[in-house]
């Protein structure tokens, strides 16, 4: 079945905002091999590594190659991606023998985001709680 997108209608704090890109962001330094990372998956939209400070057992990252500060900043045009994005981190997860895990979005400071470089978290290996505090 073919993706076909949902017209949205935005009302006052309905969906997020577009965050500001910051290209020296430490993601960024990763995707451009400045910084190392423990990378378990590379491909042309994406890059999933081990994260430095992990919160389970298993604590993976999944970063487009894209240039996306947040979620707020994807469009329709993007919709492939956010999808590969979890596929991926599903897919390592289940390489690593994880087979149920948590997939988690932040957006903003608010929420918990700390690097404006979209990602997603794929954490596994113990409890989590719901909800998450």
């Amino acid at each position: 079945m073919a993706y076909v997108p949902v017209p949205v209608v935005r009302s006052a704090g309905s969906l997020p905002t577009a965050l500001a890109y910051d290209p020296s962001n430490v993601f960024a330094r990763i995707l451009r091999r400045e910084i190392p990372a423990q990378l378990l998956h590379e491909d042309e939209h994406c890059v999933a590594f081990r994260d430095v400070a992990p919160q389970a057992p298993l604590h993976v990252l999944v970063i487009p190659r894209k240039a996306l500060a947040g979620l707020g900043d994807a469009g329709a045009d993007d919709a492939a991606l956010l999808g590969h994005l979890l596929l991926v981190g599903r897919a390592v997860a289940e390489r690593l023998g994880h087979p149920s895990a948590r997939y988690v979005v932040n957006h903003g400071a608010p929420s918990g985001q700390s690097v404006f470089h979209l990602h997603v978290h794929v954490l596994a290996g113990r409890p989590l709680a719901w909800p998450p505090g």
